[in-house]
């Protein structure tokens, strides 16, 4: 098993040996071109609109100040009248009934969405609940609208689902290389998203993953090479806030050389000052020349920058010393979910939102337990540990957020504005479009592919298959064999799953020899994973073997023997149907790796290095 020392190593010398991030010239480019692009640097708030924000704040009771401060997860799909169901769960978890209620009782000042939670089953429902919200808030005795936010990175991170326009991943926007393109995808989802009443998302992602290890990040990032990452995180942060939604950096200081998850324990970065400064820190820093509205935190340890070893959520070292005083950056600072276990491991959930707020936090993002946190808050306040000047700063901060985002003109929406914005034929088309630049091919030995209806007709689809993010598509057999059948195949899918048993192993190769040649989709293979001995089992058929790598793209360097093998970076549909057109000979693959892949045997040695990929 390879050290973290070492994949950050050769990672970084790939990454500096040959860049990506070019923009292609076959690259399209936006195809919205109505309203401006975002300043490069956000305007200063005029001295009438300061002044009018602190006489709004000099409305509120603490209490309200602090409320202003949180964002919040609620159940149901209406703000007033959810299911039994969500209701229950929102008595359990918050002590209320309904977003109304929660808006009430603890004056929040932002909600975020989550499919899960049931708040995004189709877009007229979801403009319906961010207006019921909107209506809530306007009721308060002191009316302040709620920023409504999602984690809509796309991708395999996707709240908001079909018909809604879904674009490929971070990863895959990396392998195309193209800003116009990023710049374009952000657009398109910022506009859809503001039709619906969400004005922030919580996107792009820009941590460079030098680490192949990295259970939580992956895909989500653009690619290990720390200048590229940049330049695409600059274009997305441009695309999302010059379509009128707050874009959002994640995670501070940088999540990209973890090997632990930060949803289930406590990582450590263990980068010197000058490594964090060469990998980690350029794309934060174009985000900051770009004009982000606001930045999210990491739950991650930093030695080097924080020898007490609290999380960076909890630094103020890091979120002031080095986020707001040496990288200049004073808008919102929100903090990952203060739900996750990397932040609660070393303090209660009493302690959290408290130590966040004196590190430098503006916003606290969805606690386990909002009645513990909002009183923790309280009680700092009035035992002098915080004084209601530092409430006040963070409160100015989130509320000229709002202000440069229209809330307190017009925070409300129409089904119109869905119709005539949210999942057109024009973004469809784009996305298609988009995603037909991100398809990598990394191996094709004897000329493999693409596959010839003459010669191999009759293909089989195997493999991992499980619905893609938030309805976003899938299962990826299903649609790789639709898609195939589309282009003049005959094309079956069969399940194997992340784990085939020796059943389903047989019941592939008797499906198999009934067919001309096969795809299997593999998803995050492993020394031990089974998918090994259903890929060893195809091969051993003699027929053609494709292999589709459907999330991270290092699979094929525990493949042996595969001779044809492609990265799609993703399962949801628009990139499975750009990967089926690649197999099928329709595209020329053009997406080039933007992360190393390192060898199995010998992991301190590239097998592809960045920049790879084959076309036809």
């Amino acid at each position: 098993m390879h050290s973290r020392r070492t994949v950050l190593t050769t990672a970084a010398a790939a990454a500096a040996a040959c860049a990506t991030g070019a923009t292609p010239a076959h690259a399209a480019a936006s195809t919205i071109g109505t309203q401006p692009s975002a300043p490069a640097v956000t305007p200063a708030p005029s001295a009438a609109t300061r002044a009018r924000l602190r006489r709004l704040i000099s409305r509120m009771t603490p209490e309200e100040k602090v409320g202003q401060l949180f964002v919040m997860r609620v159940y149901g799909h209406s703000a007033t009248d959810p299911d039994p169901a969500d209701v229950a769960a929102n008595q359990k978890e918050i002590g209320v009934a309904n977003a109304a209620e929660l808006i009430a009782k603890y004056h929040v000042g932002g909600i975020i969405y989550f499919g899960w939670a049931h708040n995004t089953r189709e877009p007229h429902q979801i403009a319906d609940l961010s207006n019921g919200i909107q209506k809530a808030a306007a009721a308060q005795r002191v009316p302040v609208p709620l920023l409504i936010s999602t984690d809509q990175e796309h991708g395999i991170v996707a709240r908001v689902g079909a018909p809604a326009t879904l674009f490929p991943g971070a990863m895959a926007l990396g392998a195309g290389g193209s800003r116009d393109d990023a710049r374009t995808a952000a657009r398109i989802a910022g506009e859809e998203l503001y039709a619906m009443g969400i004005r922030q998302n919580y996107a792009p992602d820009a941590d460079v993953n030098v680490n192949p290890a990295n259970p939580v990040i992956g895909v989500r990032s653009f690619g290990a090479d720390p200048q590229a990452v940049a330049r695409m995180v600059s274009a997305e942060v441009k695309g999302y806030q010059g379509a009128g939604i707050a874009s959002c950096a994640k995670h501070f200081p940088g999540h990209g050389d973890t090997d632990t998850d930060s949803h289930v324990g406590l990582p450590y970065i263990h980068h010197t000052a000058e490594q964090w400064e060469r990998l980690d820190a350029p794309p934060f820093k174009a985000a900051i020349a770009a004009g982000i509205d606001s930045i999210m935190t990491a739950h991650i340890v930093v030695p080097a920058f924080d020898s007490s070893e609290d999380p960076a959520t909890l630094s103020r070292p890091i979120l002031t010393g080095i986020l707001r005083e040496r990288l200049g950056y004073d808008g919102v600072v929100v903090t990952d979910s203060l739900g996750m276990e990397g932040v609660r491991v070393k303090y209660g959930d009493a302690r959290v939102p408290v130590l966040a707020l004196k590190a430098g936090v503006d916003q606290l993002l969805n606690p386990p337990d909002l009645s513990v946190a909002h009183a923790a808050v309280l009680k700092a306040i009035e035992e002098g540990e915080l004084t209601e000047r530092d409430i006040d700063t963070r409160l100015m901060r989130i509320l000229l957020l709002k202000e440069r985002r229209g809330l307190f003109k017009d925070p409300y929406t129409t089904h119109q504005d869905v119709d005539r914005v949210v999942g057109t034929r024009s973004h469809l088309t784009t996305a298609d479009r988009i995603a037909d630049r991100t398809t990598t091919l990394l191996r094709n030995d004897a000329d493999i592919l693409p596959l010839s209806r003459r010669r191999e007709r009759r293909v089989l689809v195997v493999g991992f298959d499980a619905a893609a993010p938030s309805g976003t598509g899938g299962p990826p057999t299903t649609v790789l064999a639709k898609t195939l059948t589309e282009l003049g195949f005959s094309a079956i899918a069969l399940s194997t799953g992340l784990a085939p048993t020796q059943q389903q192993i047989d019941g592939a190769v008797a499906a198999l020899g009934e067919r001309d040649a096969v795809v299997v989709a593999t998803y995050n293979v492993s020394a031990q994973s089974p998918q090994r001995k259903l890929v060893g089992a195809l091969l051993d058929t003699g027929k053609p073997v494709v292999q589709l790598a459907v999330r991270n793209p290092y699979d094929i360097a525990r493949l042996d023997g595969v001779r044809a093998a492609l990265a799609s970076y993703s399962w949801t549909d628009v990139e499975l149907r750009a990967a089926a057109r690649v197999i099928a000979g329709r595209l020329d693959p053009t997406g080039r790796l933007p992360v190393a892949i390192m060898r199995a045997d010998t992991p301190d040695q590239a097998l592809y290095r960045i920049g790879h990929g084959l076309s036809y």
